[in-house]
């Protein structure tokens, strides 16, 4: 038993750490910034504060007095993981974990500078004037992201000089925290994308699950599908990346480590110290254990003997198209469930606005199936999904 653990974000994927953990008879305090985050409906207690504030992380730290801290986004005051470890308190996986990776440019640094890793070229600016200089340098097209986002928040493609000021002031009110700076990137003429869940642990050697593929719009995840088909090679590449950029940061947990597949190899994207988003496609059996169950074992120190793809899976999300401020209703539940080898988990966030992820459809089938009918089998049950 871990004590207490506090989970700091409480969103979807919190809310499936918190039931893997309490399946292993832990006792989680789920905490974020609004009342009635999807975590909080399924922990054991709750709290309701500012996480980028010292202040009121400390007093909910010395609160509960807890074993484990859980990072599960990225708008925390980080700095604070250093001080906790030196009380005694596990952060999971590392302080500098959570620290490097809630930040692009200190992972982007670590990859590329520290140890080696192929990224695409990139520059990073704090005023309109370095930005437009950044572009130009790196050329376009070129990404542009906050330092510090999720979900795809501020994130956007320059193809052309008139984007540039657009593009700048999106960045910006993407932007996460009080770090106002953006990274611009070359554009990476990719095959496909990848994400390579890693699971680092304490007493035993580095796992990899079976590869994720998935299709992004608006820098957010719509679909992802497991197993994705990549050469040998490739795969192999992608692993030695993600084994040198986890032990550098060392600590244990899971790891969605992002790729892009592209014809002169394998390019670093980013990284994130905990589930993530596409690997939500594990819920639908792919694996002998789901990634949220992979994290729990991994955190607890508890063993974990082997990972396997035990089927071929599908997830694609449920968006809201409209503003709700109070709590969405949803129909067409009963016609998607009516599906065979299908599921959907609706997430339970108390209000929706245009493009928040609410809810995700899953399908499955054989490893040798037809992976292009399940995607469009998949689509079509989330599409069937209204929320009002």
């Amino acid at each position: 038993m871990a004590g207490k653990i506090v989970l700091l974000g409480s969103g979807e994927l919190g809310k499936e750490l918190v039931i893997a953990l309490q399946r292993l008879g832990q006792y989680v305090v789920a905490c974020d910034n609004y009342l009635g985050a999807p975590a909080m409906q399924v922990a054991d207690e709750f709290e309701v504060l500012n996480m980028l504030s010292a202040t009121e992380l400390d007093a909910v730290v010395a609160k509960h007095q807890p074993q484990l801290i859980v990072p599960e986004v990225e708008n925390i005051r980080t700095e604070r993981f250093y001080d906790y470890e030196k009380q005694g308190i596990t952060v999971v996986p590392s302080g500098k974990a959570a620290n490097y990776t809630m930040n692009r440019k200190l992972i982007r640094d670590l990859a590329a500078k520290e140890l080696g890793v192929k990224t695409a070229p990139y520059q990073y600016a704090t005023t309109a004037e370095e930005f437009e200089k950044a572009v130009h340098h790196i050329g376009m097209p070129c990404v542009v992201k906050p330092l510090m986002s999720s979900s795809g928040k501020g994130q956007s493609v320059i193809k052309k000089e008139e984007e540039i000021e657009a593009a700048w002031q999106y960045a910006l009110s993407g932007s996460r925290g009080d770090l106002q700076e953006v990274i611009v990137e070359g554009f990476v003429d990719f095959i496909s994308e990848i994400t390579l869940l890693t699971v680092t642990q304490h007493n035993g050697p580095t796992l990899f699950c079976p590869p994720i593929g998935h299709r992004q719009e608006r820098g957010d995840y719509q679909e992802s599908w497991q197993p994705s088909r990549q050469t040998e090679a490739e795969l192999a590449e992608a692993q030695n990346m993600a084994q040198k950029v986890t032990e550098a940061l060392g600590g244990a947990g899971i790891w969605g480590v992002e790729f892009f597949i592209a014809k002169d190899g394998v390019y670093f994207s980013e990284l994130s110290p905990r589930p993530h988003d596409t690997g939500m496609v594990t819920l639908a059996g792919t694996q002998n254990l789901n990634e949220f169950e992979l994290h729990a074992r991994a955190i607890l120190n508890l063993p974990i003997p082997e990972v396997t793809l035990d089927r071929q899976g599908v997830s694609a999300v449920i968006l809201a198209d409209q503003q709700i401020d109070k709590r969405p209703n949803y129909s067409g539940l009963e016609r998607a469930l009516n599906a065979s080898q299908s599921d959907i988990r609706i997430f339970g966030k108390p209000t929706a606005r245009p493009y928040r992820r609410m809810g995700v459809s899953l399908t499955y089938g054989n490893v040798d199936g037809d992976l292009i009918l399940l995607r469009k089998k998949a689509a079509k049950l989330a599409a069937q999904v209204k929320i009002s």
